[in-house]
């Protein structure tokens, strides 16, 4: 990605509201003074279908026939994603906190699938969603996502090509540096 498109990234997510400053706790149960909240730029269809044209410009992957988001964050990017590939697109779902495939979705050994997340931290919800996916004959040809704070330290066992890098400190609870102990921590959700 150029630090033209970098910029024009940040600056999206800036006037959107979406990159936030503060203690937060992440979905990984990590603190940071960063989050990113992409349901604030997802509720302006101008900017995410910008985003998704950028994310689509720098993938170096096949060209998938099926879009895959898991539940929530991915959702709206993913369909737009899938909307300018031109291809299918189903969603996972929190089923008790676990993601399943419902809805009568159903995935066939045709099927080249893209997984698309908002945020990546860890990574977890991304393995999550690949252990359902692999329950199918379809093939995952890859991962994507408009941020990714994981500093690079993520194998998914297939590629992994983010819009962004952003390499935002993360804490462990009780190892928090003294700006972030000096102010309520929030989870204002993705």
């Amino acid at each position: 990605m150029s630090n033209d498109s970098d910029t024009e990234v940040i600056s999206i997510f800036k006037e959107t509201n979406a990159l936030l400053t503060g203690h937060f706790i992440l979905r990984s149960g990590l603190r940071s003074g960063h989050f990113f909240q992409c349901a604030q730029v997802c509720q302006y269809l101008d900017k995410v279908t910008r985003l998704a044209q950028l994310l689509i410009e720098n993938l170096l992957l096949p060209t998938p026939n099926l879009v895959v988001s898991p539940a929530m964050g991915g959702l709206v990017i993913g369909q737009e994603v899938a909307r300018q590939l031109s291809c299918r697109f189903v969603f996972l779902e929190k089923i008790e906190d676990r993601l399943e495939l419902r809805r009568n979705f159903s995935l066939t050994s045709s099927d080249n699938i893209l997984l698309v997340e908002d945020v990546v931290t860890k990574g977890g919800r991304v393995a999550e969603a690949l252990a359902v996916l692999g329950d199918f004959e379809s093939k995952v040809i890859g991962v994507t996502s408009l941020v990714d704070r994981s500093t690079g330290n993520i194998d998914f066992g297939v590629p992994f090509q983010p819009l962004m890098r952003l390499e935002f400190p993360t804490y462990e609870p009780k190892n928090l540096p003294d700006d972030l102990v000096a102010i309520e921590p929030i989870k204002p959700g993705s």
